[in-house]
Protein backbone atom coordinates (compact mmCIF):
# COMPACT_ATOMS: atom_id res chain seq x y z
CA UNK A 1 0.00 0.00 0.00
CA UNK A 2 1.22 3.35 -0.69
CA UNK A 3 3.14 5.35 2.37
CA UNK A 4 0.37 7.95 3.53
CA UNK A 5 1.01 8.02 7.09
CA UNK A 6 2.69 10.95 9.17
CA UNK A 7 6.52 10.40 9.97
CA UNK A 8 7.20 10.06 13.51
CA UNK A 9 8.68 12.75 15.52
CA UNK A 10 11.88 11.18 15.33
CA UNK A 11 11.53 11.11 11.32
CA UNK A 12 11.21 14.85 10.84
CA UNK A 13 13.83 16.10 9.82
CA UNK A 14 15.71 18.49 7.02
CA UNK A 15 12.70 19.85 5.07
CA UNK A 16 10.31 18.35 6.89
CA UNK A 17 11.58 20.58 10.01
CA UNK A 18 11.08 23.91 7.74
CA UNK A 19 7.78 23.17 6.71
CA UNK A 20 6.68 22.58 10.51
CA UNK A 21 8.77 25.80 11.07
CA UNK A 22 7.67 27.57 8.45
CA UNK A 23 3.77 28.33 9.62
CA UNK A 24 4.89 29.83 12.86
CA UNK A 25 8.03 31.93 11.37
CA UNK A 26 5.72 33.45 8.78
CA UNK A 27 3.04 34.58 11.62
CA UNK A 28 5.76 35.97 14.08
CA UNK A 29 7.21 37.44 11.00
CA UNK A 30 4.22 39.02 10.06
CA UNK A 31 3.43 40.86 13.35
CA UNK A 32 6.87 42.30 13.79
CA UNK A 33 6.66 43.61 10.36
CA UNK A 34 4.63 46.94 11.09
CA UNK A 35 6.99 47.42 13.76
CA UNK A 36 10.86 46.96 11.98
CA UNK A 37 9.00 48.73 8.84
CA UNK A 38 7.95 51.88 10.84
CA UNK A 39 11.42 52.14 12.44
CA UNK A 40 13.36 51.78 8.51
CA UNK A 41 10.52 53.49 6.98
CA UNK A 42 7.13 54.70 8.39
CA UNK A 43 5.76 55.17 4.69
CA UNK A 44 5.81 51.76 3.67
CA UNK A 45 4.59 50.55 6.95
CA UNK A 46 1.47 52.52 6.26
CA UNK A 47 1.50 51.35 2.28
CA UNK A 48 1.39 47.89 4.43
CA UNK A 49 -1.21 48.24 7.11
CA UNK A 50 -3.83 50.38 4.43
CA UNK A 51 -2.81 47.14 1.88
CA UNK A 52 -3.32 44.57 4.57
CA UNK A 53 -6.73 46.13 5.67
CA UNK A 54 -8.15 47.11 2.05
CA UNK A 55 -7.47 43.22 1.19
CA UNK A 56 -9.23 42.14 4.32
CA UNK A 57 -12.44 44.29 4.12
CA UNK A 58 -12.57 42.81 0.14
CA UNK A 59 -12.71 39.60 1.63
CA UNK A 60 -14.87 40.51 4.48
CA UNK A 61 -17.72 41.10 1.62
CA UNK A 62 -17.34 38.60 0.05
CA UNK A 63 -17.24 36.31 3.57
CA UNK A 64 -20.84 38.23 3.91
CA UNK A 65 -22.34 37.17 0.23
CA UNK A 66 -21.60 33.80 0.70
CA UNK A 67 -22.95 33.71 4.28
CA UNK A 68 -26.18 35.37 2.89
CA UNK A 69 -25.97 32.42 -0.12
CA UNK A 70 -25.33 29.93 2.66
CA UNK A 71 -27.90 30.48 4.69
CA UNK A 72 -30.70 30.30 1.66
CA UNK A 73 -28.90 27.45 0.63
CA UNK A 74 -29.25 25.46 3.82
CA UNK A 75 -32.80 26.63 4.46
CA UNK A 76 -34.14 25.18 0.51
CA UNK A 77 -32.55 22.07 1.18
CA UNK A 78 -33.63 21.63 4.58
CA UNK A 79 -37.38 21.73 3.30
CA UNK A 80 -36.17 19.17 0.34
CA UNK A 81 -37.59 15.92 0.13
CA UNK A 82 -34.82 13.88 -0.05
CA UNK A 83 -36.52 10.68 0.78
CA UNK A 84 -38.26 11.27 -2.58
CA UNK A 85 -35.50 12.52 -4.45
CA UNK A 86 -33.57 9.66 -3.16
CA UNK A 87 -36.18 6.81 -4.68
CA UNK A 88 -36.30 9.34 -7.87
CA UNK A 89 -33.03 8.35 -8.31
CA UNK A 90 -33.32 4.44 -7.35
CA UNK A 91 -35.95 4.47 -10.06
CA UNK A 92 -34.21 6.42 -12.63
CA UNK A 93 -36.77 9.23 -13.16
CA UNK A 94 -39.18 11.23 -11.28
CA UNK A 95 -42.08 9.51 -9.41
CA UNK A 96 -45.89 10.69 -9.75
CA UNK A 97 -45.56 11.88 -6.29
CA UNK A 98 -46.02 15.43 -5.93
CA UNK A 99 -42.96 17.21 -4.36
CA UNK A 100 -40.42 19.81 -5.12
CA UNK A 101 -37.64 18.50 -7.38
CA UNK A 102 -35.16 21.57 -7.95
CA UNK A 103 -33.61 21.64 -11.43
CA UNK A 104 -30.27 20.35 -10.66
CA UNK A 105 -31.86 16.92 -9.76
CA UNK A 106 -33.80 16.59 -13.15
CA UNK A 107 -30.04 17.45 -14.99
CA UNK A 108 -29.09 14.53 -12.04
CA UNK A 109 -31.12 12.13 -12.93
CA UNK A 110 -29.98 12.47 -17.09
CA UNK A 111 -26.41 12.94 -16.07
CA UNK A 112 -26.16 9.05 -13.52
CA UNK A 113 -27.29 7.66 -16.83
CA UNK A 114 -23.78 8.21 -18.23
CA UNK A 115 -21.98 6.96 -15.43
CA UNK A 116 -20.27 3.77 -16.23
CA UNK A 117 -20.59 2.63 -12.98
CA UNK A 118 -24.23 3.41 -11.46
CA UNK A 119 -24.46 3.28 -7.31
CA UNK A 120 -28.31 2.78 -6.69
CA UNK A 121 -29.30 3.66 -2.78
CA UNK A 122 -31.51 0.51 -2.05
CA UNK A 123 -27.79 -1.18 -2.33
CA UNK A 124 -26.55 1.50 0.18
CA UNK A 125 -25.32 0.24 3.26
CA UNK A 126 -24.67 3.14 5.80
CA UNK A 127 -22.60 2.46 8.96
CA UNK A 128 -22.41 4.73 11.63
CA UNK A 129 -19.16 5.25 14.26
CA UNK A 130 -19.91 7.03 17.27
CA UNK A 131 -16.35 7.64 18.69
CA UNK A 132 -16.52 7.95 22.94
CA UNK A 133 -14.09 8.25 25.36
CA UNK A 134 -15.98 8.39 29.13
CA UNK A 135 -19.39 11.21 27.54
CA UNK A 136 -21.70 10.58 30.04
CA UNK A 137 -25.02 8.58 28.93
CA UNK A 138 -26.94 12.21 28.68
CA UNK A 139 -24.62 13.08 26.02
CA UNK A 140 -24.81 10.04 24.08
CA UNK A 141 -28.53 9.04 24.35
CA UNK A 142 -29.81 12.49 22.18
CA UNK A 143 -27.02 11.88 19.20
CA UNK A 144 -28.58 7.95 19.03
CA UNK A 145 -32.26 8.95 19.22
CA UNK A 146 -31.49 11.45 16.50
CA UNK A 147 -30.19 8.24 13.89
CA UNK A 148 -33.39 6.75 15.28
CA UNK A 149 -35.62 9.59 14.09
CA UNK A 150 -34.45 10.25 10.88
CA UNK A 151 -36.23 10.68 7.74
CA UNK A 152 -34.12 7.27 6.55
CA UNK A 153 -35.21 3.80 8.01
CA UNK A 154 -32.68 3.44 11.16
CA UNK A 155 -33.26 -0.33 10.20
CA UNK A 156 -31.08 0.05 7.68
CA UNK A 157 -28.12 1.54 9.39
CA UNK A 158 -25.28 -0.42 11.33
CA UNK A 159 -24.46 1.42 14.89
CA UNK A 160 -20.77 1.01 16.07
CA UNK A 161 -20.22 2.67 19.33
CA UNK A 162 -16.52 3.05 19.56
CA UNK A 163 -15.02 3.21 23.05
CA UNK A 164 -11.81 3.59 24.44
CA UNK A 165 -10.91 0.46 27.46
CA UNK A 166 -9.14 3.41 29.09
CA UNK A 167 -12.17 4.68 30.10
CA UNK A 168 -12.49 2.28 33.16
CA UNK A 169 -15.54 -0.39 33.82
CA UNK A 170 -18.14 2.45 34.57
CA UNK A 171 -18.00 3.97 30.72
CA UNK A 172 -17.70 0.42 29.40
CA UNK A 173 -21.17 -0.45 31.58
CA UNK A 174 -22.97 2.78 29.86
CA UNK A 175 -22.15 1.70 26.45
CA UNK A 176 -23.57 -1.74 27.04
CA UNK A 177 -27.03 -0.79 28.89
CA UNK A 178 -27.58 1.65 25.33
CA UNK A 179 -26.55 -1.42 23.82
CA UNK A 180 -29.38 -3.13 25.56
CA UNK A 181 -32.05 -0.36 25.24
CA UNK A 182 -31.08 0.10 21.69
CA UNK A 183 -30.15 -2.26 19.73
CA UNK A 184 -33.23 -3.08 18.22
CA UNK A 185 -33.87 0.20 16.98
CA UNK A 186 -30.81 -0.20 14.25
CA UNK A 187 -30.25 -3.27 11.73
CA UNK A 188 -27.09 -3.96 14.04
CA UNK A 189 -25.51 -2.15 17.13
CA UNK A 190 -21.75 -3.26 17.70
CA UNK A 191 -19.54 -2.28 20.49
CA UNK A 192 -16.14 -2.08 19.94
CA UNK A 193 -13.25 -1.53 22.64
CA UNK A 194 -10.25 0.07 21.32
CA UNK A 195 -7.51 -1.68 23.64
CA UNK A 196 -4.74 0.58 24.92
CA UNK A 197 -1.45 1.04 24.66
CA UNK A 198 -1.82 -0.33 21.04
CA UNK A 199 1.88 0.46 19.36
CA UNK A 200 2.00 2.74 16.35
CA UNK A 201 -0.72 5.02 17.38
CA UNK A 202 -0.87 8.20 19.83
CA UNK A 203 -4.27 8.75 22.41
CA UNK A 204 -6.70 10.21 19.85
CA UNK A 205 -10.12 9.89 17.97
CA UNK A 206 -8.14 8.14 14.95
CA UNK A 207 -6.65 5.60 16.80
CA UNK A 208 -9.80 4.32 18.09
CA UNK A 209 -12.00 4.75 14.97
CA UNK A 210 -9.26 3.37 12.83
CA UNK A 211 -9.45 0.08 15.36
CA UNK A 212 -13.31 -0.01 14.71
CA UNK A 213 -12.77 0.53 11.31
CA UNK A 214 -10.11 -2.26 10.94
CA UNK A 215 -12.75 -4.64 13.02
CA UNK A 216 -15.34 -3.68 10.45
CA UNK A 217 -13.39 -4.95 7.76
CA UNK A 218 -14.33 -9.06 8.66
CA UNK A 219 -17.82 -7.98 9.73
CA UNK A 220 -18.44 -6.24 6.42
CA UNK A 221 -17.20 -9.28 4.37
CA UNK A 222 -18.99 -11.80 6.26
CA UNK A 223 -22.21 -10.19 5.67
CA UNK A 224 -21.44 -10.13 1.88
CA UNK A 225 -21.49 -6.00 1.43
CA UNK A 226 -19.75 -4.99 -1.76
CA UNK A 227 -17.40 -2.31 0.17
CA UNK A 228 -18.04 0.31 -2.69
CA UNK A 229 -21.80 0.13 -1.47
CA UNK A 230 -20.75 1.07 2.45
CA UNK A 231 -20.83 4.84 3.53
CA UNK A 232 -18.92 5.35 6.99
CA UNK A 233 -20.22 8.07 8.90
CA UNK A 234 -18.16 9.18 11.64
CA UNK A 235 -19.33 11.11 14.62
CA UNK A 236 -18.50 12.64 18.46
CA UNK A 237 -20.88 11.77 20.94
CA UNK A 238 -23.01 14.86 20.68
CA UNK A 239 -23.02 14.89 17.18
CA UNK A 240 -26.66 14.59 16.08
CA UNK A 241 -27.42 14.20 12.30
CA UNK A 242 -30.45 15.99 10.87
CA UNK A 243 -33.27 13.83 10.56
CA UNK A 244 -32.51 14.61 6.33
CA UNK A 245 -29.02 13.91 6.61
CA UNK A 246 -28.50 10.14 5.52
CA UNK A 247 -31.30 10.49 2.83
CA UNK A 248 -29.52 13.60 1.23
CA UNK A 249 -25.99 11.61 1.88
CA UNK A 250 -27.36 8.43 0.08
CA UNK A 251 -28.34 10.76 -2.96
CA UNK A 252 -25.13 12.60 -3.15
CA UNK A 253 -23.03 9.54 -3.12
CA UNK A 254 -25.03 8.37 -5.51
CA UNK A 255 -25.20 10.93 -8.18
CA UNK A 256 -21.94 11.95 -8.13
CA UNK A 257 -19.26 10.82 -10.67
CA UNK A 258 -16.95 7.83 -9.06
CA UNK A 259 -18.18 8.46 -5.27
CA UNK A 260 -15.23 6.44 -3.99
CA UNK A 261 -12.65 8.79 -4.38
CA UNK A 262 -15.24 11.42 -2.30
CA UNK A 263 -16.03 12.55 1.41
CA UNK A 264 -18.98 14.03 2.05
CA UNK A 265 -19.05 17.18 4.50
CA UNK A 266 -22.11 17.90 6.36
CA UNK A 267 -22.13 21.47 8.20
CA UNK A 268 -21.42 21.10 11.34
CA UNK A 269 -23.87 23.67 13.43
CA UNK A 270 -22.79 23.99 17.42
CA UNK A 271 -26.62 24.70 18.80
CA UNK A 272 -27.29 21.49 20.75
CA UNK A 273 -26.74 23.80 24.19
CA UNK A 274 -25.57 27.08 22.63
CA UNK A 275 -28.52 28.75 24.53
CA UNK A 276 -26.94 27.06 27.97
CA UNK A 277 -23.35 27.93 27.07
CA UNK A 278 -21.27 30.82 28.40
CA UNK A 279 -21.18 34.36 26.54
CA UNK A 280 -17.39 33.98 25.32
CA UNK A 281 -18.42 30.20 23.97
CA UNK A 282 -21.58 31.36 22.53
CA UNK A 283 -19.72 33.86 20.58
CA UNK A 284 -17.34 31.35 19.56
CA UNK A 285 -19.84 28.67 18.58
CA UNK A 286 -22.28 31.15 16.21
CA UNK A 287 -19.14 32.27 14.63
CA UNK A 288 -17.94 29.12 13.89
CA UNK A 289 -21.53 28.15 12.66
CA UNK A 290 -21.06 30.90 10.04
CA UNK A 291 -17.76 30.09 9.16
CA UNK A 292 -19.14 26.40 7.82
CA UNK A 293 -22.32 28.09 6.21
CA UNK A 294 -19.82 29.97 4.26
CA UNK A 295 -17.98 27.05 3.04
CA UNK A 296 -20.62 25.57 1.60
CA UNK A 297 -20.06 27.81 -0.56
CA UNK A 298 -16.63 27.12 -1.17
CA UNK A 299 -16.37 23.97 -2.56
CA UNK A 300 -12.93 23.96 -3.83
CA UNK A 301 -11.99 24.41 -0.64
CA UNK A 302 -13.68 21.94 0.84
CA UNK A 303 -11.99 20.01 3.99
CA UNK A 304 -12.65 17.28 6.44
CA UNK A 305 -14.29 18.24 9.57
CA UNK A 306 -15.52 16.48 12.97
CA UNK A 307 -18.18 14.30 11.10
CA UNK A 308 -18.04 13.47 7.60
CA UNK A 309 -18.77 10.37 5.73
CA UNK A 310 -16.59 8.23 3.11
CA UNK A 311 -16.98 5.07 0.99
CA UNK A 312 -15.86 2.13 3.66
CA UNK A 313 -13.79 0.64 -0.04
CA UNK A 314 -11.79 3.65 0.33
CA UNK A 315 -11.01 3.74 4.15
CA UNK A 316 -9.59 0.36 3.14
CA UNK A 317 -7.69 1.13 1.00
CA UNK A 318 -5.88 3.54 3.33
CA UNK A 319 -6.05 1.89 6.38
CA UNK A 320 -8.59 3.87 7.33
CA UNK A 321 -7.86 7.51 9.35
CA UNK A 322 -4.22 8.65 10.56
CA UNK A 323 -3.42 7.27 14.31
CA UNK A 324 -0.58 9.97 14.93
CA UNK A 325 -2.37 12.96 15.11
CA UNK A 326 -4.87 14.57 17.32
CA UNK A 327 -6.76 16.49 13.80
CA UNK A 328 -7.55 13.34 12.30
CA UNK A 329 -10.18 14.98 10.79
CA UNK A 330 -9.03 17.61 8.40
CA UNK A 331 -5.30 15.54 7.89
CA UNK A 332 -7.80 13.11 6.11
CA UNK A 333 -8.41 14.97 3.62
CA UNK A 334 -4.73 15.24 3.06
CA UNK A 335 -4.18 11.69 3.44
CA UNK A 336 -7.14 10.68 0.85
CA UNK A 337 -5.36 13.61 -1.53
CA UNK A 338 -1.96 11.79 -1.59
CA UNK A 339 -3.39 8.57 -1.75
CA UNK A 340 -5.75 8.90 -4.58
CA UNK A 341 -2.65 11.24 -6.43
CA UNK A 342 -5.20 14.10 -6.40
CA UNK A 343 -7.68 12.92 -7.68
CA UNK A 344 -10.04 13.39 -4.97
CA UNK A 345 -12.71 16.01 -3.90
CA UNK A 346 -14.86 17.05 -0.81
CA UNK A 347 -18.87 17.47 -1.41
CA UNK A 348 -20.12 20.24 0.58
CA UNK A 349 -23.46 19.15 1.79
CA UNK A 350 -25.97 22.09 3.43
CA UNK A 351 -27.54 19.71 5.87
CA UNK A 352 -26.40 19.79 9.21
CA UNK A 353 -24.98 17.90 12.04
CA UNK A 354 -25.73 19.67 15.13
CA UNK A 355 -23.15 19.58 17.73
CA UNK A 356 -22.43 21.42 20.96
CA UNK A 357 -20.79 24.26 22.33
CA UNK A 358 -18.21 24.05 25.05
CA UNK A 359 -19.73 23.69 28.06
CA UNK A 360 -17.82 21.92 31.24
CA UNK A 361 -18.44 22.07 34.82
CA UNK A 362 -17.55 25.39 36.12
CA UNK A 363 -17.06 28.64 33.99
CA UNK A 364 -13.34 28.69 34.69
CA UNK A 365 -12.70 25.17 33.39
CA UNK A 366 -15.50 25.66 30.26
CA UNK A 367 -13.12 28.69 29.37
CA UNK A 368 -9.74 26.23 29.28
CA UNK A 369 -11.49 23.67 27.77
CA UNK A 370 -12.56 26.03 25.10
CA UNK A 371 -8.64 27.18 24.34
CA UNK A 372 -7.57 23.62 24.13
CA UNK A 373 -10.43 22.73 21.95
CA UNK A 374 -9.31 25.67 19.16
CA UNK A 375 -5.83 25.30 20.05
CA UNK A 376 -6.72 21.35 18.40
CA UNK A 377 -8.06 22.98 15.15
CA UNK A 378 -5.10 25.22 14.93
CA UNK A 379 -3.06 22.57 15.30
CA UNK A 380 -3.82 21.35 11.73
CA UNK A 381 -1.03 23.55 10.98
CA UNK A 382 1.04 20.73 11.07
CA UNK A 383 -0.39 19.31 7.97
CA UNK A 384 2.06 22.07 5.88
CA UNK A 385 4.98 20.39 6.08
CA UNK A 386 2.88 16.73 5.38
CA UNK A 387 1.55 17.89 2.24
CA UNK A 388 4.85 19.56 1.30
CA UNK A 389 6.73 16.20 2.12
CA UNK A 390 4.50 13.67 0.36
CA UNK A 391 4.06 16.15 -2.89
CA UNK A 392 7.17 17.15 -3.40
CA UNK A 393 9.75 15.01 -1.64
CA UNK A 394 8.37 11.56 -2.53
CA UNK A 395 7.76 9.98 -6.31
CA UNK A 396 3.87 10.76 -7.09
CA UNK A 397 1.25 11.47 -9.86
CA UNK A 398 -0.28 14.69 -8.03
CA UNK A 399 -0.36 17.79 -10.50
CA UNK A 400 1.82 20.06 -8.68
CA UNK A 401 0.43 23.34 -9.61
CA UNK A 402 -2.59 21.77 -7.89
CA UNK A 403 -1.08 20.84 -4.69
CA UNK A 404 1.15 24.04 -4.43
CA UNK A 405 -2.01 25.86 -4.73
CA UNK A 406 -3.73 24.01 -1.68
CA UNK A 407 -0.44 24.08 0.28
CA UNK A 408 -0.34 28.05 -0.11
CA UNK A 409 -4.00 28.34 0.33
CA UNK A 410 -3.85 25.75 3.52
CA UNK A 411 -0.30 27.87 5.03
CA UNK A 412 -2.06 31.54 3.88
CA UNK A 413 -5.15 30.54 6.22
CA UNK A 414 -3.07 29.52 9.75
CA UNK A 415 -1.14 32.59 9.02
CA UNK A 416 -3.74 34.55 8.95
CA UNK A 417 -5.69 32.61 11.93
CA UNK A 418 -2.79 34.06 13.72
CA UNK A 419 -2.26 37.11 12.35
CA UNK A 420 -5.04 38.43 10.91
CA UNK A 421 -7.39 39.97 14.28
CA UNK A 422 -3.86 41.48 15.50
CA UNK A 423 -3.43 43.44 12.73
CA UNK A 424 -6.66 44.34 12.00
CA UNK A 425 -7.32 45.68 15.35
CA UNK A 426 -3.99 46.94 16.72
CA UNK A 427 -1.01 47.54 13.47
CA UNK A 428 -2.44 50.92 12.56
CA UNK A 429 -1.40 52.25 16.03
CA UNK A 430 2.60 51.15 15.52
CA UNK A 431 3.56 53.97 12.95
CA UNK A 432 2.32 56.84 14.91
CA UNK A 433 3.74 55.58 18.22
CA UNK A 434 7.06 55.63 17.06
CA UNK A 435 6.99 58.33 14.44
CA UNK A 436 4.66 60.93 16.22
CA UNK A 437 6.24 63.75 14.19
CA UNK A 438 5.05 61.92 11.02
CA UNK A 439 1.68 63.02 10.08
CA UNK A 440 0.82 60.74 7.66
CA UNK A 441 1.45 58.09 10.86
CA UNK A 442 -0.83 60.31 13.24
CA UNK A 443 -3.56 60.39 10.45
CA UNK A 444 -3.43 56.62 9.80
CA UNK A 445 -5.64 55.10 12.97
CA UNK A 446 -8.28 57.76 11.67
CA UNK A 447 -8.51 56.69 8.39
CA UNK A 448 -8.63 52.47 9.59
CA UNK A 449 -11.40 53.72 11.40
CA UNK A 450 -13.04 55.18 8.77
CA UNK A 451 -12.59 51.67 6.86
CA UNK A 452 -13.76 49.46 9.80
CA UNK A 453 -16.57 51.26 9.76
CA UNK A 454 -18.00 50.28 6.63
CA UNK A 455 -16.87 46.93 7.55
CA UNK A 456 -19.32 46.86 10.77
CA UNK A 457 -21.78 47.46 8.17
CA UNK A 458 -20.69 44.32 6.02
CA UNK A 459 -20.70 42.29 9.74
CA UNK A 460 -24.43 43.12 10.44
CA UNK A 461 -25.21 40.86 7.53
CA UNK A 462 -23.08 37.45 9.14
CA UNK A 463 -24.83 38.89 12.43
CA UNK A 464 -28.42 38.23 10.55
CA UNK A 465 -27.28 34.85 9.38
CA UNK A 466 -26.15 33.84 12.48
CA UNK A 467 -29.46 34.57 14.91
CA UNK A 468 -31.43 33.28 12.60
CA UNK A 469 -29.77 29.95 12.37
CA UNK A 470 -29.77 29.85 16.11
CA UNK A 471 -32.67 27.03 17.62
CA UNK A 472 -35.35 28.49 19.40
CA UNK A 473 -35.18 29.82 22.83
CA UNK A 474 -35.82 27.49 25.64
CA UNK A 475 -38.87 27.69 27.69
CA UNK A 476 -36.51 27.82 30.70
CA UNK A 477 -34.67 30.75 29.71
CA UNK A 478 -36.79 34.04 29.43
CA UNK A 479 -37.02 36.51 26.68
CA UNK A 480 -33.95 38.97 27.70
CA UNK A 481 -31.59 35.67 26.59
CA UNK A 482 -32.23 36.21 23.02
CA UNK A 483 -31.56 40.05 23.36
CA UNK A 484 -28.13 38.84 25.22
CA UNK A 485 -27.45 37.27 21.85
CA UNK A 486 -26.81 39.99 19.68
CA UNK A 487 -25.40 42.10 22.83
CA UNK A 488 -22.80 39.07 23.21
CA UNK A 489 -21.01 40.45 19.75
CA UNK A 490 -19.04 42.64 21.47
CA UNK A 491 -16.84 40.32 23.00
CA UNK A 492 -16.06 39.21 19.31
CA UNK A 493 -12.40 41.29 19.68
CA UNK A 494 -11.83 39.41 23.00
CA UNK A 495 -12.62 36.03 21.58
CA UNK A 496 -10.92 36.70 18.11
CA UNK A 497 -7.82 37.43 19.94
CA UNK A 498 -7.40 34.86 23.11
CA UNK A 499 -9.41 31.99 21.17
CA UNK A 500 -8.28 32.43 17.41
CA UNK A 501 -4.95 34.55 17.60
CA UNK A 502 -3.57 33.25 20.57
CA UNK A 503 -4.50 29.30 20.05
CA UNK A 504 -3.21 29.62 16.79
CA UNK A 505 0.09 30.82 17.43
CA UNK A 506 0.59 28.25 20.46
CA UNK A 507 -0.15 25.71 17.54
CA UNK A 508 2.44 27.21 15.47
CA UNK A 509 5.05 28.04 18.36
CA UNK A 510 5.18 24.37 19.39
CA UNK A 511 5.49 23.36 15.94
CA UNK A 512 8.65 25.35 15.63
CA UNK A 513 10.40 23.81 19.28
CA UNK A 514 9.09 20.18 18.14
CA UNK A 515 6.76 20.57 21.28
CA UNK A 516 4.33 18.54 19.70
CA UNK A 517 0.61 17.89 20.85
CA UNK A 518 1.08 13.79 20.73
CA UNK A 519 -2.79 13.47 22.61
CA UNK A 520 -6.01 14.11 21.94
CA UNK A 521 -7.60 16.09 24.95
CA UNK A 522 -11.20 15.52 24.99
CA UNK A 523 -13.45 18.68 25.10
CA UNK A 524 -15.67 18.08 28.52
CA UNK A 525 -19.25 18.24 27.56
CA UNK A 526 -21.43 19.23 29.89
CA UNK A 527 -25.31 19.09 30.39
CA UNK A 528 -27.80 21.96 31.95
CA UNK A 529 -30.44 20.41 33.69
CA UNK A 530 -32.10 23.60 35.61
CA UNK A 531 -35.52 23.80 33.89
CA UNK A 532 -36.50 26.65 35.88
CA UNK A 533 -36.95 30.28 34.15
CA UNK A 534 -33.70 31.53 34.59
CA UNK A 535 -32.08 34.35 32.71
Amino acid sequence: MKQIEIPWEKDRKGHYRFFEILPGALSWSLIFLPLILSYLYVNLAIFFILAYLLIFVVRSVGYDIRAIGGYFTLKQQLKLDWMELMNDVDGGSPSDKKITRPKWHIDNLERVKTFSKIYLPRNIQHIVIIATYNESRAILEPTIKSIINSSYSSKNIILVIAYEARAGQPSEENIFNLKKDYGDSFKDLLTIKHPAGLPDEIIGKGSNITYAGQQLVDYVKKKGYDPANVIITTLDADNRPDKSYFACLTYLYCVVPDPIKASYQPLPMFTNNIWDAPTFMRVIATGNNLFYIVQTKRPHLGRNFSAHAQSFKALMDMDFWSKRTVVEDGHHFWRSYIFYDGDYRVYPMSVPIYQDAVLAEGYIKTLKAQFIQLRRWTYGASDIAYIADKVFYHKNKIPKWDALGKLLRSLEGHVTWATGTLLIYFAAFIPSLLNPQSLAANELPLIVSQIQRYGIIGLLASLYVSLITLPPRPAKYRRHRSFLMLVQWIFLPVTSIVYGSLAAFNSQTRLMFKRYLTKFDITEKAVKKNLKPKS
